[in-house]
């Protein structure tokens, strides 16, 4: 979707409001005074506060399909090259794009929003299917054990991606890693998930490389 500077900017300030108070607890108001514009005109781009949410989400998963698309039609890659790819760049969306996962983790806990609901139930069917057609070729070319769950393979990723970036604070503390720099801690956590969720589905999938 084509976005103006302003649109961007609201849904920003959006993204940022509905992180910290959630979507019923932020009000069109709210956002138009936090994004310093009026009402009116976030009615004229978004037409309400559900087709802003809407919005937020295309603009924040329209890149994904497309470059799983390709990845999928790379012949050039095996299988597990392929989830390696899917385990990195999902790490990496969720350490990019922390407010906009923490809205997807706090509204899939509450399904009270029918809108929201069908969002990401759409997006947790394409995440499936990419996965499904990965996994299939990987068992096709017997590098894969037969038998795995694609649902629950796809979770462990999903799963432990969010509760190690989001709650990065606990990683840290624990593990006396204070000392370092806020990039250089991100770096280190990024390619720890990364490199432990890719020793699961090792695990799981029976594979060796």
């Amino acid at each position: 979707m084509n976005l103006n500077d302003k649109q961007i900017h609201i849904l920003s300030t959006a993204e940022k409001l509905f992180a910290c108070k959630g979507f019923d607890g932020t009000s069109i108001r709210d956002i138009a005074e936090a994004a310093q514009v009026n009402i009116a005109m976030i009615s004229y781009y978004f037409g309400s506060k559900e087709k802003l949410m809407q919005s937020l989400f295309e603009e924040r998963t329209q890149h994904m399909a497309l470059r799983y698309e390709n990845l999928i039609q790379n012949e050039s890659l095996n299988p597990w090259d392929k989830l390696c790819y899917v385990i990195d760049d999902y790490v990496e969306r969720v350490k990019e794009k922390q407010r906009f996962f923490k809205i997807m983790l706090h509204e899939q806990i509450l399904e009270k929003n029918t809108l929201i609901t069908e969002l990401l139930n759409e997006l947790k069917q394409k995440n499936l299917a990419f996965m499904e057609l990965i996994i299939k070729d990987g068992q096709k070319k017997k590098l894969f054990k037969k038998g795995v769950d694609i649902v629950l393979l796809t979770n462990t990723l999903t799963g432990i991606a969010m509760q190690a970036l989001l709650n990065k604070a606990i990683y840290k503390k624990f593990h006396g890693l204070e000392a370092l720099s806020e990039e250089a801690f991100d770096k280190l956590l990024k390619e720890k998930a990364s490199n432990h969720i890719k020793n699961l589905y090792k695990a799981i999938l029976n594979y060796e490389a």
